[in-house]
């Protein structure tokens, strides 16, 4: 097939796949008894890093754990800087500081804690392991706290069925998991023609391509009004993707690689993370998205310039 209908059709895949997810998502939250927030940072954020796992795992397999650092690390920065960017940019998100207590520590400390991890080159078995028992320990938390939610709240009368729930989230994600493998093949398959660095290639397009699902998720949950889900999701994709993804691919093989050429990422990735932290009115505004595109922009630039040396 042509790259410029793959590309195409990954886009409507994407539109379908996101609707369908977001319905499922909050249908989900009203029929757990538990905030759409929580949600978005645990069921949906697993979900719709299923590219990553997938690219990590393959990867990984076949002794090329570099490219699941790669893909994992520059999807974090395409999260923040340029998802949830273009969302706040639609209209400000307001998400009041105690909704983002649990997950906004635990993104900050994930860059924080791979850049200490990567001091000596290498990011051993024991290291992966280390970041799969931080991981496992901010999911504990998130489950007690819907488990309070859960017992707190009452009954639903009966509105949303389980077993339409659960189609919609399962049919939403195909979908969301087939965008993201034509979005990239096609955009790829252009790249190449153009004569583009293979490098270049893998720390934007694949990126952005495997971070399709959390950008259709979160634009259209931004358009139904649903901004919980939004910024949950973000948290919750780059805590996953930090912690769980990168620790997995560094368990089946060590990742050795410099430090230099992972301190681009860590760095914007952290510095984007701290740019979404809400005002004391508990408000993200336009301006606020304005500045996470300025921070993609350098970010790209970085890489490029990075690899020119």
């Amino acid at each position: 097939m042509n790259d410029y209908a793959l590309l195409l059709l990954g886009i409507i895949c994407a539109g379908i796949g996101g609707e369908l997810f977001v319905r499922g998502a909050v249908g989900l939250a009203h029929w757990a008894r538990i905030t759409p927030g929580i949600i978005g940072a645990t069921v949906v954020a697993f979900a719709t890093s299923s590219p990553e796992l997938s690219v990590s795992i393959s990867a990984a397999m076949v002794g090329k754990p570099q490219i699941a650092l790669g893909d994992a690390l520059g999807s974090n920065v395409v999260n923040v800087a340029l998802i949830l960017a273009l969302a706040l940019v639609i209209s400000g998100i307001q998400s009041p500081r105690d909704s983002v207590k649990r997950d906004f520590p635990v993104a900050v400390l994930v860059p924080v804690i791979t850049a200490v991890l990567f001091i000596d080159g290498v990011l051993s078995r024991l290291d992966g392991l280390l970041m799969l028992s931080i991981f496992i320990g901010w999911l504990v938390a998130a489950v007690i706290e819907a488990r309070k939610q859960r017992s707190a709240a009452q009954e639903i009368l009966g509105a949303h069925r389980a077993g339409f729930i659960a189609l919609s989230c399962v049919a939403g994600l195909v979908f969301l998991v087939a965008a993201g493998s034509l979005i990239v093949a096609g955009a790829r398959g252009i790249a190449v023609s153009f004569g583009i660095d293979e490098f270049i290639i893998g720390a934007t397009i694949v990126a952005v391509g495997t971070s399709v699902p959390e950008l259709a998720t979160t634009l259209i949950a931004k358009l139904r009004g649903h901004d919980e889900i939004s910024l949950g999701a973000i948290l919750g994709s780059n805590i996953f993707n930090g912690l769980f993804i990168v620790a997995v691919a560094a368990v089946i093989h060590p990742i050795t690689v410099s430090w230099r050429e992972v301190a681009v990422a860590l760095v914007f990735g952290l510095v984007a993370v701290v740019l979404t932290f809400p005002t004391r009115q508990g408000f993200i505004g336009r301006r606020r998205g304005m500045l996470l595109l300025m921070v993609y922009a350098v970010y790209l630039t970085a890489i490029l310039q990075h690899r020119s040396f």
